[in-house]
């Protein structure tokens, strides 16, 4: 029998719960007047196993819960909250064994994540509506020594960061967002750690919010006990993506600005917070330092890159010329040099218009020339493999025929 409970505002008074020795506000936040945020709403499935009884019971999750929810509205400025249901125990069919991972990210078998999820959410099944989360987080009746890991994230994570994984329950049900898997001794930071690489998502093929440790350095210090804290060199203790925790007695360090613009949570006035937004979006799909230094490498066989990618360029260059040929209701100046022309459109809809309406309707992804001040144009990119340039030059011309209907 699964029993289900829901946790809200009641995160509003966790304070006492929490133990924010560090953080002055927790002292008034009884205090605090409830206010409207975006609630992320999650259900957690507690997944017990058949040879191990189950360590914890049903409020001990909620209060876990209780805690994350102050600390993320403390975080986010107020803008966003957890709210959750709580499933009751559902053993799942094989020994915790079967499921157990080594403690390395690098060196996770990914067919056991998989199997972990499948059986949890299966056995949830019947007693869900898997359409009103938005997250799942499976709580493991197993300890970190039994496991083989503390926390992790399922799904944007171990399993990859494809847009297209999906999982459905044994009836079909399709379980919406990602998936993150705890033991029952996971520290708050932790909880927040994989739940927030879940809530960040995924755009263009890549985790909108990465860990902020080196998982090479983390491959060899595994644990805090074994020397976790060697890999902590790009954020240190300043952000739990990074550490996860200080010490286990001790609430998670805050959010560092890097991961609170990821996530779109920044206080302010409100022309600077959309200019940040404009931002945000700018930071999420350039190159960081790393890259760059890997493309320093890579072009030390500069000679062999080149003629490869020169080679297609030219190649969707004349592509494109053919196409625009076919479309007299479109003109540009062909480039000399770069991989982006501009083309100029004949026809009277906006060009941010232009672009929402042709993603809509078949994907294709343009730059509409109005966010560079010039309306009736559009940025095009001509850097894919020939068949992705093919196809998304087909999407624009089947837009096209539907504004001449």
């Amino acid at each position: 029998m699964s029993l289900r409970r829901r946790i809200g505002a009641a995160g509003l008074a966790a304070a006492a719960l929490f133990g924010l020795a560090l953080a002055p506000a927790a002292a008034v936040a009884q205090e605090r007047t409830p206010v409207p945020c975006a609630a992320k709403k999650g259900l957690v499935i507690m997944a017990g196993f058949p040879d191990i009884a189950a360590p914890v019971q049903e409020n001990f999750v909620r209060d876990r819960f209780v805690k994350l929810d102050y600390f993320v509205r403390k975080m986010s400025y107020g803008k966003v909250c957890v709210e959750i249901d709580v499933t009751g125990w559902h053993v799942l069919p094989d020994p915790v064994k079967r499921y157990a991972l080594p403690p390395a990210n690098l060196a996770v078998d990914k067919s056991r994540v998989e199997r972990l999820i499948q059986h949890a959410i299966d056995a949830a099944d019947d007693h869900t509506d898997f359409s009103r989360y938005s997250f799942v987080v499976l709580f493991l009746g197993a300890s970190f020594k039994e496991y083989g890991m503390i926390g992790l994230a399922g799904y944007p994570g171990m399993l990859g960061w494809r847009q297209d994984t999906i999982f459905k329950t044994r009836s079909g049900q399709v379980v919406p967002g990602g998936v993150a898997i705890f033991t029952h001794q996971a520290h708050i930071g932790t909880l927040f750690h994989d739940i927030a690489h879940v809530w960040g998502g995924v755009r263009d093929g890549k985790r909108v919010l990465p860990c902020l440790y080196d998982h090479d350095i983390q491959a060899r210090y595994p644990t805090h006990e074994s020397g976790f804290a060697n890999a902590l060199i790009n954020m240190g203790f300043w952000d739990p993506m990074s550490c996860h925790l200080i010490r286990r007695n001790l609430p998670p360090p805050g959010l560092s600005s890097w991961t609170k613009l990821r996530l779109g949570w920044i206080a302010g006035p409100a022309d600077v917070i959309a200019d940040c937004e404009q931002h945000r979006h700018y930071t999420t799909i350039s190159c960081g330092m790393i890259d760059e230094q890997l493309a320093i490498i890579a072009l030390e066989a500069s000679e062999r890159l080149l003629e490869r990618n020169l080679a297609i360029l030219r190649g969707n260059a004349a592509r494109l010329a053919d196409w625009m040929a076919t479309e007299p209701r479109l003109d540009y100046v062909p480039p000399r040099a770069g991989t982006t022309a501009f083309l100029h459109y004949d026809y009277d809809v906006p060009s941010v218009r232009f672009a929402d309406e042709l993603f809509e309707l078949n994907g294709t992804f343009l730059v509409p020339g109005g966010a560079f001040g010039w309306e009736q144009w559009l940025r095009v990119g001509f850097t894919p493999a020939p068949d992705v340039l093919a196809a998304g030059l087909a999407g624009i011309s089947e837009y096209l025929r539907t504004l001449e209907a």
